[in-house]
């Protein structure tokens, strides 16, 4: 089935691209908007929308997807934890944290758990390196980790 937005989502979209000099200016925001719509993942029908509503190529859009790590390119979790492995975070415990992630969702980083409500990710910084060892859920940071504060935010994803 083709990705489509409502005629709401469909202002609100004209609206992001009246922000910007030009409809290419706009592909990243748009490929947001849309990604959020989509269960929070881009595929393939999503990347087509985009080019054709930009009036951009597909290979162009496919490229600003796989450029970014923020772009889901396959069905995600109902939330994503990203740990921090910056040199901060890593001298802090980054990897500790990271390592309990694994073992308590059952999931390597880039994975998603089994149940299907988180998905693991790393990322190269997450600019809080005054307060590591931190990780970002969601759109919400948690910052200056112990193994007892991880636990109680994983338990609270899994279990709420």
């Amino acid at each position: 089935m083709a990705f489509a937005l409502s005629a709401e989502r469909e202002r609100e979209l004209e609206e992001i691209v009246s922000r910007y000099p030009n409809r290419m200016a706009a592909c990243i925001p748009v490929l947001h908007f849309c990604q959020e719509q989509n269960g929070n993942w881009v595929s393939d029908e999503v990347i087509e929308y985009v080019a054709r509503k930009l009036d951009l190529s597909t290979a162009h859009v496919k490229g600003v997807v796989t450029f970014y790590t923020l772009f889901n390119q396959k069905p995600v979790g109902k939330h994503q934890v990203w740990v921090c492995r910056t040199l901060s975070c890593a001298l802090r415990g980054a990897d500790r944290i990271l390592e309990h992630c694994e073992k308590r969702l059952g999931c390597r980083a880039g994975e998603t758990s089994p149940d299907g409500k988180v998905t693991l990710r790393t990322a190269e910084c997450l600019a809080s390196c005054g307060t590591g060892p931190m990780m970002q859920v969601d759109k919400r940071y948690y910052e200056n980790l112990t193994i007892e504060e991880v636990d109680r935010v994983l338990d609270r994803l899994t279990k709420g």
